[in-house]
């Protein structure tokens, strides 16, 4: 399945200037997704993140896979309409620098759901080289 950038907002709640998802290409409700973002050089955090050397901030990577992890999570039914928040990040390794012009492909799946918690793997590649990778949780209020 796949989804525009209207549905992508449809399902998570972020909107300019938080949304770091363009679309999404693949979709496996509950499990695994890949989302793109295309990094253009009229992005705001460019203003500051480095003068000069243009480069996409790391902790960005990182919201925009928590980003499409959010949208698996809530894309199952049983999870529609639940507050899921960003929980935590592990082994995260930043292995090359996004700059304007890139696409950045957001690939992530479900390791473990201990509710209210879910960990998944995620890598943000571009081209056929990863940009970074490690693991996210997301959680919801316990029960």
């Amino acid at each position: 399945m796949a989804l525009s950038a209207m549905e992508v907002q449809e399902v998570i709640p972020h909107r300019f200037p938080f949304l770091m998802v363009d679309r999404i290409i693949e979709l496996e409700e509950g499990v695994k997704a890949v989302g793109v973002k295309n990094v253009t050089i009229n992005e705001w955090f460019f203003q500051g993140h480095v003068p000069g050397y243009p480069i996409m901030p790391g902790v960005l990577m990182v919201e925009a896979l928590a980003q499409v992890a959010l949208l698996t999570i809530l894309s199952a039914e049983e999870n529609k309409g639940k507050p899921i928040l960003f929980g935590g990040i592990d082994e995260f390794r930043f292995r090359r620098p996004v700059t304007p012009g890139d696409t950045l492909r957001l690939e992530v799946e479900l390791l473990t759901k201990d509710d209210p918690s879910f960990t998944f793997a995620a890598k943000a590649i571009v081209g056929e080289r990863t940009a970074a990778e490690g693991k996210i949780t997301l959680a919801g209020p316990r029960r």
